[in-house]
């Protein structure tokens, strides 16, 4: 378990996250994503909160399951439209010092070459500050608009992943030496081509000879989040993961995950504590209970369920306007998120039918909603960290940005009273969020 409870804001760069309705809510920004005033603000604000990270999901692709047509999700702005949360890292950067930001990126729409690059410059422009979250993307919609006949199945995404990321690390770690630029006016040596090398690597997916086309950023790699949980998913992240975000609805799920991955990456031959978890929470916070209750029953109320119901269709690539609401919703295996149906089915006991799933899910999908005064959310926010053992929360957004602002005005300074959340230390994210300098031992990209 980390030394002190360490903190992401969960957001993505469009509308609605997975909060669907909240754009409605009085007072709420989420029509100013395109606005880059409003991510510097909400920089500046999860730095002052002392948050490790903003980590930014993203998706390709349109919502086009639910009722066999994109119009709901277009219409009530389920993750559409959005916008490359890339391109918001480098302004975000400039107005803080030490916040990171961990970008979703697919490994089965991008080459590992090109995003290598990507995530390259990104960690040089932020000093260190970077982070990769993996993903290998679920909707049909994204794979025939980049120009495949079809979605790749479900376990083949990931095996094309593994590959991927063993081109990225050959890039990152291995092709240049540390001291290969050396920057020698006199001599008009830039670089030490001795010491840049090629990759020669040759596989079933991808031929990559190298070498890499940038000199080593601060981290080499970038801090590499994962969140598989089917169990191809989870093989997945107990090998290349740093970092896991635990989607599951209550506590029992988060620990039953946990002691799964950690067993699954001692079987790949790593430390099982080199990984850090995430789960999310939703907190919802007023001055007095009476406040905190009365406003989640107000955004109870602004649940859009029908873009629920075309969020969690794309989701697990299954109509739900085809089930009754009231019928209980049962595991089965999908080409999309798996995790989402075992988190309601195989990893909680009880029942749910479509209506409480749609319901429940209305509030940051998958993840447990936590309502009180400041005193009560930091008492479960402890209670998180010192009891289950997670080492870390991804704040769920309901209300932007005041779910954010509320948190780090009330929650953070009695956290920080407590002694549960510190002041962030260390060069790069990599350091402040795992105390490690490099990739651990037993990594692949070792």
């Amino acid at each position: 378990m980390a030394d002190h409870l360490h903190l992401n804001l969960f957001t993505m760069n469009s509308v609605e996250h997975v909060t669907v309705g909240s754009w409605r809510y009085p007072g709420d920004q989420s029509h100013r994503y395109r606005d880059r005033e409003y991510w510097t603000e909400v920089a500046r604000t999860a730095e002052r909160g002392g948050f490790d990270a903003i980590f930014f999901a993203d998706v390709r692709g349109i919502y086009d399951v639910y009722d066999d047509d994109r119009d709901p999700a277009v219409e009530r702005a389920v993750q559409t439209p959005s916008n490359d949360p890339a391109y918001l890292v480098p302004a975000m950067a400039e107005v803080t010092d030490d916040l990171g930001f961990a970008v979703t990126k697919s490994t089965s729409y991008n080459h590992p070459y090109q995003l290598a690059r990507e995530f390259s410059t990104l960690d040089h422009l932020t000093d260190g500050r970077i982070a990769f979250n993996i993903v290998t993307s679920y909707l049909e919609s994204a794979a025939t608009n980049l120009g495949l006949d079809g979605r790749i199945d479900h376990d083949e995404r990931y095996d094309r992943a593994d590959e991927f990321m063993e081109v990225c690390y050959a890039l990152w770690e291995d092709s240049w030496e540390d001291d290969a630029v050396r920057r020698d006016r006199a001599a008009g040596q830039f670089t030490d081509p001795e010491k840049v090398h090629e990759i020669d690597h040759e596989g079933q997916y991808f031929d990559v000879p190298g070498p890499h086309g940038c000199e080593p950023s601060p981290q080499r790699t970038p801090v590499l989040y994962q969140a598989g949980s089917s169990d191809r998913g989870r093989e997945f992240a107990a090998r290349h993961a740093e970092a896991v975000f635990v989607s599951q609805p209550n506590e029992d799920a988060v620990r039953e995950y946990m002691a799964d991955l950690e067993s699954r990456a001692e079987n790949h031959g790593r430390d099982p504590d080199s990984i850090v978890f995430f789960p999310g929470l939703v907190p919802i916070v007023g001055e007095t209970e009476e406040l905190a209750q009365a406003k989640y029953e107000s955004y109870l109320d602004a649940i859009d369920v029908e873009g629920v119901l075309a969020l969690l269709s794309g989701f697990v690539d299954m109509d739900l306007s085809e089930l009754d609401p009231d019928q209980r919703l049962e595991h089965i295996e999908t080409e999309a998120i798996q995790g989402v149906i075992n988190a309601f089915t195989t990893n909680d006991d009880r029942e749910w039918t479509v209506r409480e799933v749609a319901e429940f899910a209305g509030l940051g999908t998958t993840s447990p909603v936590v309502v009180g005064t400041p005193e009560e959310v930091a008492d479960e926010f402890e209670y998180w960290y010192r009891e289950v053992g997670v080492d870390g929360i991804n704040v769920k957004e309901v209300i932007r940005p005041d779910t954010l602002t509320d948190f780090v005005d009330l929650v953070v300074p009695e956290l920080r009273d407590r002694g549960v959340l510190a002041d962030l230390s260390g060069e790069t994210l990599r350091e402040r969020t795992t105390g490690r300098r490099g990739l651990p031992e037993g990594h692949p990209g070792r």
